[in-house]
């Protein structure tokens, strides 16, 4: 867990409709904590919780950058969402970042190196 950083996970949407939350592997609950890439899946470990969320890289399918997600808004500071999938079904997981456009492009950036060849989108092009 060395170079954890902080930040905070908005929850799980079932194919990338609002109302439709994903409640598998700890995915439901929403709340503050760490983050950090490990070698093959990007962890996050929400506050008050022993086990990490995890999301393998080659189960991820695009990242997108936008506003609201599972019925949050952020008034305006970028929220990542990870599309990935998990036994056929399209899953977006949300994360905001502490230092608002800073924080979320800081994450796209580590994110990319592990993602070789695939695009990533820019803070400030919501819904790319």
């Amino acid at each position: 867990m060395s170079g954890a950083r902080r930040g905070h996970y908005l929850g799980t949407e079932v194919d990338e409709t609002w109302w439709r939350r994903y409640r598998g592997s700890g995915f439901f609950a929403r709340g503050n904590g760490e983050y950090w890439l490990e070698d093959r899946e990007l962890c996050f470990l929400r506050y008050l919780t022993s086990e990490p969320l995890r999301i393998p890289y080659d189960r991820i399918r695009a990242v997108k950058v936008g506003t609201s997600h599972a019925g949050r808004w952020t008034l305006g500071r970028p929220i990542v969402k990870v599309l990935w999938q998990d036994s056929g079904t399209l899953l977006s997981s949300g994360f905001e970042f502490p230092k608002g456009a800073i924080g979320a492009q800081e994450f796209l950036q580590q994110l990319a190196g592990h993602l070789p060849g695939r695009a990533m989108p820019h803070v400030g092009q919501p819904g790319a």
